[in-house]
């Protein structure tokens, strides 16, 4: 009887252990597995959504003026109108009551950026102007041209000076003289391509002419003729 006692004691205690180690096997496991899903849950935090307005961004949205490098190329196309101004003959104004109508202005011009400010380039124009007598003189602008432009977000106000020359034709008059142009424009950067603008440029057209190889001054003239032109331009 002593013996089975025994036996049931030690029965009880094997038991008693197997379910102790099971237990303290099934808490391990249960902590293992919560390790594993906060482990699991912060990388499905770190993971972000997949972002809609991605797939709509431009390179515009992500336009900085001073990204103008060297080699940046514009190509510009003007139209307008123009107004005779002032007009000195041999260092004399003409008489102020002397106002031609209105005539017309348009201009082809390239620049080379070397910066995000200072440019160079050339341009052809096509000027015409209705005289007093009704007849029309046509002008016709060539030179070299250069700049500085200033940026303020996405506008740009490049200010520019030209020189070289100008075949004129009146009539059955031909010349052919110098041209000095100054003025300064305004543009809207309405995306990477293209922008949008204004120009108010001021003409001065000097006339020397020559007789026998001989110059005249008596009959020398500066006419001076504001533009005003719409131009869109065309970035490359």
């Amino acid at each position: 009887m002593h013996k089975v006692r025994v036996f049931l004691l030690l029965l009880g205690l094997c038991w008693f252990s197997g379910q102790g180690g099971g237990l303290y096997a099934q808490e391990e496991t249960d902590g293992e597995t919560d390790t594993y899903t906060e482990i699991y849950e912060e990388e499905e935090e770190d993971i972000e959504e997949p972002n809609d307005s991605i797939a709509l961004e431009t390179d515009w949205e992500g336009y900085i003026s001073d990204l103008y490098s060297r080699g940046d190329q514009t190509f510009a196309i003007s139209l307008g109108v123009i107004f005779p101004m002032l007009f000195l003959n041999n260092s004399k104004k003409v008489d102020h009551h002397f106002n031609p109508p209105v005539g017309g202005a348009g201009t082809l011009a390239y620049s080379y950026f070397f910066n995000a400010h200072y440019f160079v380039g050339v341009e052809i124009g096509v000027n015409f102007n209705y005289t007093l007598g009704q007849n029309t003189v046509f002008l016709i602008p060539v030179g070299a041209r250069t700049g500085w432009q200033f940026l303020i977000g996405r506008f740009e106000f490049p200010v520019t000076i030209a020189i070289g020359v100008v075949p004129q034709r009146y009539l059955n008059y031909n010349y052919t003289g110098l041209f000095i142009r100054g003025g300064g424009a305004g543009y809207f950067r309405f995306n990477p391509d293209w922008s949008f603008g204004a120009n108010v440029d001021w003409y001065l057209y000097p006339q020397w002419p020559r007789e026998n190889s001989k110059p005249v001054p008596e009959k020398n003239m500066y006419a001076n003729i504001l533009a005003v032109t719409l131009s869109a331009r065309y970035h490359f």
